[in-house]
């Protein structure tokens, strides 16, 4: 075997060009498929960041019915004990309590309906980063009896900082919630939906607000890995207890599933014709590379040398050029997809509308997973050994006096 190595490594570099057009090759098709597949997973990453990191959590626990009714009387009571246990699961990273309603703000003459959230600010920030929207004004702290607002709901209630704003609507069990609450921050959300209709009060004071002490009407969770989401749903249905709904990400938002699977059947197309592309690309590198060498195969038939250790030589030959292509694609392709997974492409025009429709910031983003690396240059590497078959259709068949006219 050390010897078929070292005859084939001689081989590859008695001719260098043809070498070196062999191995750019599998490394163009390698960093093609990464590149591919990377924005791909990249803007699924994204898609399921943008549902989960920015507000909605992996896991949230609500009374049951609140999901599908939304029902302010639909609340759950919790305590500062029932959080400590929440946060006790295995996996569980972070845990995050809320109290979500509409109301009526008002400022004058201006009106608009918005949702209101009540937060323990800490906690909130800790899952979303709420804190770097501040754009103006302060963070809430858990004492505080004021707001903040998005910036386009300031803009057209006409409010800036200090300014006190009339909250009006209806709490638990239909009590009526009404209070003059001054505005202590602004926030700035890259989502205009976010931005004209979303106000934060601190937990304490939107329960005394809504009449609703010691209830939230869900409980967001952060996980620490996607892949044990299940197991940590199971735990927490154990200690939520009866009357209450565990729901993942993927039951509460089954239309963002639904895109991210038929936009990956689609992808998975695309990647099929680019791996038949490649796979040309790679054969007719390897074809021109067996045409040009029938002469020498020839004559080293003719004078004696066994068939099977030619092709065992040619093989291990493509092996060694599709292994040099694959190293080098990897090592082109890693700065390449780890700068734009750190550097994003910012969009614009029609796809950064939709994209914005769907509440996620215009951005292309790229995934680094590792995971990508070695599927992708074992899926190019395949397809060379594939192409490799040649050079023995071949010299199996090759007629020594023929090949030696050639």
């Amino acid at each position: 075997m050390s010897l078929f190595l070292h005859l084939a490594w001689r081989n590859l570099w008695r001719n260098k060009r043809r070498t070196l057009i062999s191995t750019s090759s599998v490394l163009f098709a390698v960093v093609l498929s990464l590149a591919m597949r990377s924005m791909q997973n990249g803007q699924y990453d994204y898609m399921i960041q943008s549902a989960v990191g920015l507000y909605l959590g992996y896991i949230q626990v609500h009374a049951e019915g609140y999901w599908e009714k939304r029902s302010f009387d639909q609340t759950l009571t919790v305590t500062d004990s029932t959080l400590k246990s929440f946060a006790t699961v295995p996996g569980v990273t972070e845990v995050v309590p809320r109290l979500e309603s509409f109301a009526l703000l008002s400022r004058d003459s201006a009106t608009k309906v918005a949702q209101v959230i009540g937060i323990d600010p800490a906690r909130e920030n800790s899952m979303t980063g709420l804190a770097k929207r501040v754009a103006a004004g302060r963070y809430l702290q858990p004492a505080d009896s004021g707001m903040m607002l998005g910036s386009g709901l300031a803009k057209f209630l006409g409010a800036g900082l200090g300014d006190s704003v009339v909250i009006y609507g209806q709490g638990y069990h239909g009590v009526t919630a009404a209070a003059r609450v001054p505005v202590t921050g602004i926030l700035k959300f890259p989502i205009p939906e976010a931005d004209n209709s979303t106000a934060y009060l601190s937990l304490d004071y939107s329960q005394w607000l809504f009449s609703a002490p010691g209830r939230v009407t869900s409980v967001a969770f952060m996980v620490r890995s996607p892949s044990i989401m299940d197991r940590v749903q199971s735990d927490l249905r154990v200690r939520s207890g009866p009357g209450t709904e565990v729901m993942t990400w993927k039951e509460m938002m089954p239309e963002l599933v639904q895109a991210i699977q038929a936009d990956s059947a689609g992808g998975v197309l695309m990647l099929i014709i680019l791996y038949i592309v490649i796979g040309f690309g790679i054969f007719g590198t390897i074809m021109m590379m067996t045409t040009e060498r029938t002469r020498e195969f020839a004559v080293l038939i003719s004078v004696g040398m066994k068939r099977w250790k030619l092709i065992a030589v040619t093989s291990t030959e493509t092996v060694i050029v599709s292994m040099l292509g694959a190293l080098a694609g990897v090592a082109v392709g890693i700065p390449i997809l780890v700068y734009f997974h750190l550097h994003p492409i910012p969009l614009t025009g029609e796809y950064a509308e939709v994209m914005l429709s769907y509440g996620m910031e215009p951005f292309l983003p790229f995934s680094a997973a590792p995971g990508i690396f070695l599927a992708q240059t074992a899926i190019v590497f395949g397809l060379a050994i594939v192409c490799a078959f040649y050079p023995y259709l071949v010299i199996r068949k090759l007629n020594p006096v023929a090949g030696l006219r050639t």
